[in-house]
């Protein structure tokens, strides 16, 4: 019995002795295979990593100082026309036609065709319909167009109603609906002016629904055209009525008083050109001819418009002294869908008519390098790309791999530089500009995934989806908290979401490992990312 157990005694030890060996061997293994991998990292990090990530940061240092250079000249130039005063009514003649109060032959007046196009506008249509009616300018040298696309019946006898109110009080309304809603807006307004009483009309004024012109617009913008036979269009600049409604609409303030202030007196003054908005403008009814009129071969119908009428030589001038009340998008939702408009429309318009603007032959080679390069690339395309890539994916690169070297100056002085130039649009609001700096640096992802769309022609690059106006806000009951009504996966943004979890994630390990504070940066703009991927900034409306 004793022998028995002195083998078993053995054989178990064989065993043991077997199994911790595997497992020696397998420990060995293992940590031969991590080895392995550490090592693969660090050549894949050295070789290749670490490279490319200063190759991109010499593509952002070049695309920061573009973007720099562009609004350095453009604020230059804006600066120099007001310090010099060249106000457009210095530049060009815009004595008053006549004085409506005292003048009886109405015949001096020419005729002016204000349209207003809509789609389901229950919150505005009254007060643009109104403000067109109540224009100052004999009754009939005025026709008030409203094309209705409304696709609600409700909302379509309510419009009718409205204009037939203003027709019983003597004003020349027309109301203009259409089968269906082929080419959106660009569409709607090419039905319109195929009208027959559009033929006679020497100028065509243009608003959208929630625009209030006063009632001296006519009389202040239709003689730089009457005096000036070279101007195909007279801009004027938006006043938001709903600025201080939310954060949102602050911000978008921000943007908006820099487009107008210096983008678009800058190219005024520079080579009479510029991107008409859309609205609040005055057109003349040749030059809407002369270029083809409205095309809907990209969601930038007034932007191409424009281009095409610039390219025939036609110049452009921007009075900024007259304003006309609008509202901003006060939900995340229209804010975003708006922007995706703005951005995907231009790139697929630059891509369209890219060699057009380089044939044209009647236009200077100062002019056709400013709209390529000034008004395309550096404004749209790399300032765009840089926001987005320099601020959300390199720095945060940066801190996971800081072989590769940022200078003081790219990371600190030129984006301060940009932030502050363009800041001087709004100065009441410069205590947001660090909120406005991390929003801009978001929507900058949301823009630049629109371009490539545009770009590529993606199945949204014609995508169409009118801005929702709020209207009079103290009267909707339907606004409901920052929480809202919305349904999770209307208010879910994977792409922001993933982004802010990187940035989150990057700002960790910079706190944890690193001995800089770059997390005091990533961290806010992580932040920012999730409060508009799950669309926390803005007003919430019921769905109901």
């Amino acid at each position: 019995m004793e022998a028995g157990g002195h083998a078993l005694r053995a054989v178990g030890d064989v065993v043991f002795l077997g199994a911790y060996g595997r497992r020696l061997s397998l420990s060995a293994t293992i940590a031969a295979f991590v080895e392995s991998l550490l090592q693969g990292w660090a050549e894949v990090r050295a070789g290749l990593l670490v490279p490319l990530l200063r190759a991109a940061v010499l593509l952002c240092t070049a695309m920061s100082v573009i973007v720099l250079a562009e609004k350095v000249f453009l604020g230059a130039v804006s600066s120099v026309m007001k310090l010099r005063r060249r106000r457009p009514s210095r530049v060009y003649r815009c004595d008053p036609i006549a004085r409506p109060d005292k003048d009886e032959e109405a015949a001096a007046y020419p005729m002016v065709l204000v349209q207003i196009p809509m789609y389901n506008e229950k919150e505005v249509y009254q007060l643009s319909i109104g403000a067109a009616c109540r224009l100052t300018w004999p009754v009939d040298r005025l026709i008030v167009q409203v094309l209705d696309d409304s696709t609600d019946a409700v909302i379509k006898e309510l419009v009718k109603g409205e204009c037939e109110r203003w027709a019983a009080e003597g004003i020349n309304v027309k109301y203009e609906t259409r089968k269906d809603r082929a080419g959106y807006k660009a569409g709607n307004l090419k039905e319109g002016m195929r009208h027959a009483y559009v033929r006679g009309c020497e100028f065509v004024a243009m608003f959208d629904a929630d625009f209030q012109p006063a009632p001296d617009f006519l009389v202040k913008t239709v003689p730089f055209l009457v005096h000036n036979p070279s101007l195909a269009l007279v801009q004027t600049r938006w006043k938001f009525v709903n600025a201080n409604d939310c954060l949102l609409t602050r911000m978008q303030e921000m943007s908006m008083d820099y487009h107008f202030k210096v983008e678009q007196e800058a190219g005024s003054s520079l080579c009479n050109f510029f991107g008409y908005n859309g609205t609040a403008g005055v057109w003349r009814t040749q030059a809407i001819v002369e270029s083809g009129g409205w095309e809907d071969r990209t969601t930038a119908e007034d932007m191409d418009l424009a281009l095409r009428a610039g390219l025939l030589g036609w110049e452009f001038v921007y009075v900024g002294s007259i304003k006309v009340k609008n509202e901003l998008p006060s939900t995340l939702k229209a804010y975003r869908s708006q922007q995706h408009r703005w951005s995907c429309g231009p790139a697929l318009l630059f891509k369209k008519m890219f060699w057009e603007i380089l044939a044209a032959k009647k236009v200077s080679v100062w002019k056709k390098l400013y709209i390529i390069y000034d008004f395309f690339i550096a404004r749209r395309i790399i300032g765009t790309f840089f926001t987005f890539f320099f601020f959300s994916v390199l720095i945060p690169l940066y801190i996971l791999l800081p072989e590769a070297q940022i200078p003081v100056w790219e990371l600190i002085y030129i984006p301060t530089a940009i932030t502050l130039l363009n800041s001087v649009g709004t100065p009441r609001s410069i205590h947001l500009i660090i909120l406005w700096v991390l929003f801009e640096n978001v929507m900058a992802l949301h823009r630049f995934k629109a371009i490539l769309i545009g770009f590529f022609e993606a199945d949204r690059a014609n995508e169409w989806i009118v801005t929702q106006k709020l209207g009079n806000l103290q009267k909707l009951k339907s606004i409901a908290s920052l929480t809202g009504n919305y349904r999770f996966k209307d208010r879910f943004h994977f792409l922001e979401v993933f982004i802010g979890l990187f940035l989150l994630a990057s700002a960790c390990f910079d706190y944890f490992y690193r001995d800089d504070y770059f997390y005091l940066f990533v961290l806010p703009q992580s932040i920012m990312y999730f409060a508009i991927g799950f669309q926390f900034i803005g007003l919430s409306v019921s769905q109901d």
